[in-house]
């Protein structure tokens, strides 16, 4: 599902590197997993980042989205898409 190189990605250079190391982290905790635990996985990552106190912007996560979407089919694309108003939906109320 993700590619290999994918923390090479030209539109992650700017990350920070506590940050790309969290996402290093989790994309080996998430190849790990079956691919039916894939999109649970995905969704926790905004969890686990605000407990280690990591904020992504919003341009930051549609980065990340697009790099880590790139390899995926158009199923699970629409799967992402999903999430990602998901988390918007919750990150709304918290404010």
């Amino acid at each position: 599902m993700l590619q290999s190189d994918w923390s090479k990605d030209p539109r992650l250079s700017g990350f920070p590197p506590e940050k790309l190391n969290f996402l290093k982290e989790l994309a080996r905790d998430i190849s790990q997993k079956p691919k039916s635990q894939l999109m649970a996985a995905f969704a926790s990552i905004q969890v686990e980042a605000l407990k280690r106190g990591i904020q992504f912007s919003n341009e930051e996560t549609q980065q990340i989205v697009s790099v880590l979407s790139s390899s995926m089919s158009p199923e699970e694309k629409r799967k992402m898409e999903m999430l990602k108003m998901l988390a918007n939906k919750m990150a709304a109320r918290k404010s």
